[in-house]
């Protein structure tokens, strides 16, 4: 058994109550975690955990770029300084996405396409031409996702490049000090949906 504790296909789908897909996610984590030293009731709980979040319980693994531009406006003032520009992006995500990220994490700039390209895919939405790169080469030892980013919405590539980002950020060292605020940062940027992460931690804990 890979797993140091009490994970397997039935728990995870007291984990993720509103996937109707977890025996197929299992399949692919089975074989995969352990890889990645991700087999411990702390380790497990903490990845399932911010991982359920990331995703909507593995239901997401595309990045919603559908604003309006009320929401333009406040989430990215820096790109929407005024309602008059925001209007002409509202609810076009494709547009938005090659200007929120044109010209920056080695995209080209917005007329490339390449924001829309290599938007945020997988659990834990791996963003950007660099990091697309990386994660290609680290998994596949190519430019797979280079030549095809969707892949990272495949169940194998979503968990591979969650397991990578994971990895090599260290967090199975925060997660065995159960440090899920220092985790959710690495992760998130700052503290958004800690509660929540939270909340799923101390309940997978618990089944694990």
């Amino acid at each position: 058994m890979p797993f140091d504790c009490n994970f397997n296909a039935e728990v995870l789908a007291q984990m993720l109550p509103n996937n109707q897909q977890t025996a197929e996610w299992f399949y692919y984590m089975d074989q995969i975690l352990p890889d990645y030293g991700i087999t411990t009731a702390p380790r497990v709980a903490a990845f399932m955990a911010q991982c359920a979040h990331e995703s909507a319980q593995f239901t997401v693994l595309k990045e919603n770029l559908n604003y309006s531009a009320e929401g333009l406006c406040r989430v990215f003032p820096k790109y929407f300084p005024n309602p008059e520009l925001a209007q002409q992006y509202a609810h076009k995500p494709e547009q938005i996405a090659n200007k929120i990220y044109g010209g920056r994490m080695n995209n080209g700039p917005e007329a490339t396409g390449d924001g829309w390209r290599f938007h945020g895919r997988g659990i834990v939405q791996i963003t950007g031409r660099d990091n697309y790169t990386r994660c290609s080469q680290d998994l596949y030892g190519d430019d797979t996702l280079i030549q095809n980013p969707d892949k990272l919405t495949d169940k194998d590539g979503a968990i591979y490049s969650a397991c990578w980002f994971w990895f090599g950020r260290d967090l199975n060292t925060l997660a065995d000090a159960g440090d899920m605020l220092n985790i959710t940062k690495k992760i998130n940027g700052g503290t958004i949906g800690l509660q929540d992460r939270m909340s799923h931690y101390n309940a997978y804990l618990q089944m694990l």
